[in-house]
């Protein structure tokens, strides 16, 4: 089992607006729709400072870097072992964001009949997924990937694991503000995300139907 599949339930991003947490502290600049079947490739809301204010925007779900085509492939999620390297270091220094989302989904099996899971906090709460971008003003129309993001994943370890390989990094509220503060230093950040990405004691999964596979498709009935 390798990469998770970066396919996320983003039904109900606005409930961020009323936690307790964020409440009074977001400037929201997203115009993006809710998705139940929420692809890579979109432009998604994600969480981020923009001149030390807590900031929802919307940004391209996948990332490139400009001089990196024909070199290094697209990403929609990176594995948090490699977010200190040579491509992603920057990005850890100056890129880190929170995705928020109702869960994701995952496939197990062979092809043609993969069975999608749906995966989520089993209180019913946000996820606020790690993730790491490249938020320049200039968004190049010829190359949207390069002002994109990447979701940080980890290994599955226990329960999680019986459905896939990878999970995403989720924290809780307090720590994925952390995580966004341009005063953490990236080794903080990274340490963070090793150390405090909740564990599989939080999440539940249950099947749901195949329609989910297109991500053309869309409605409240795919993640039943």
């Amino acid at each position: 089992m390798g990469l998770m599949c970066g396919r996320l339930d983003m039904n109900d991003v606005s409930r961020l607006l009323q936690d307790s947490s964020w409440i009074d502290e977001v400037l929201n600049r997203s115009q993006a729709p809710s998705r139940y079947n929420s692809p890579p490739g979109t432009f998604r809301p994600i969480l981020r400072m923009v001149d030390d204010r807590l900031t929802l925007d919307d940004a391209f779900c996948s990332y490139h870097a400009a001089w990196a085509v024909g070199k290094v492939p697209l990403c929609s999620n990176t594995r948090l072992e490699k977010i200190t390297n040579k491509y992603w270091g920057p990005l850890l220094k100056r890129g880190r964001a929170i995705v928020p989302a109702n869960g994701w989904y995952e496939w197990t099996g062979e092809k043609p009949n993969k069975q999608p899971y749906h995966i989520h906090r089993k209180d019913g709460e946000l996820l606020y997924i790690a993730a790491l971008g490249n938020f320049a003003e200039a968004r190049p129309e010829d190359h949207k990937a390069a002002t994109g993001f990447t979701l940080v994943t980890a290994d599955a370890v226990g329960g999680v694991v019986d459905v896939h390989g990878r999970r995403p990094v989720v924290f809780t509220a307090a720590d994925a503000a952390l995580w966004m503060d341009p005063a953490t230093p990236p080794e903080m950040a990274e340490q963070l995300a090793r150390t405090s990405s909740l564990g599989p004691e939080w999440f539940d999964w249950y099947k749901v139907s195949k329609a989910v596979g297109p991500s053309s498709n869309e409605g409240q009935e795919l993640t039943h």
